[in-house]
This record gives structure tokens, C-alpha cells and sequence, in this order.
């Protein structure tokens, strides 16, 4: 949803580069920004979609915390390689034209 959003913008991006940390979903070679589109559950976002399960909590809390700390290491080595990242979380697609404005404000700033 986020892609068609940006293209009908008019922005052009590219696709899970191979070059950059963590593959990022959509990247912008010219501007030196990337987005990673999150899922609530698999990155631990706050919010309800966010909230780990109450069963085998010793299986998933170290799984989502790893998550969590390779999400912020990959953000930390893209800073070191001069690109800027975004984050953009499942939850945050309900509103698509409060995402797009949001998204549009990183990648024009």
C-alpha cells in the first residue's frame, strides 16, 4: 500500500537493496534515505498490534528482543554509511494519507 502510495505521489524508489544493511523495503538512492515498513508484532512497536503473546513467553521474548536490537543496529549502520532511515509501522497504514504526509516530509527535508 505504502509503495503504490509514494509512486502515485511521484516518487521512484527502489526495492529491497542488496548493497545496504538490512535490505531496507524501499530505498532512495538519490536522496540517501530508506523506509522499512514494520510489522507491529516482529519489531515490538507499542502499540496493541504490538503486544507479545502471554504463552512461552521464554521463546518469544528473546526472538522479538533480537529483533528489536538488530532493527536499531541496521538503522545505526545505514546513519554510518550517510543514509537517513524511517521507520513506518503496520499499524500507521490506517491512516495511508497521514503516512504518505509524514513520509513525504523525511524524504523532502
Amino acid at each position: 500500500m505504502l509503495r503504490r502510495l509514494l509512486h502515485k505521489a511521484g516518487y521512484r524508489y527502489r526495492l529491497h537493496p542488496k548493497s545496504l544493511p538490512g535490505k531496507p523495503d524501499i530505498a532512495f538512492p538519490s536522496r540517501q534515505k530508506v523506509i522499512f515498513v514494520h510489522g507491529c508484532f516482529w519489531h515490538s512497536h507499542g502499540c496493541s498490534k504490538g503486544m507479545p503473546p502471554k504463552s512461552r513467553e521464554e521463546y518469544w521474548a528473546p526472538k522479538l528482543n533480537a529483533n528489536k536490537e538488530r532493527d536499531e543496529r541496521r538503522v545505526r549502520e545505514l546513519a554510518d554509511l550517510g543514509w537517513s532511515a524511517m521507520i513506518v509501522w503496520q499499524c500507521e497504514m490506517r491512516e495511508p494519507a497521514r503516512t504518505l504526509e509524514r513520509v513525504r516530509e523525511f524524504l523532502d527535508n
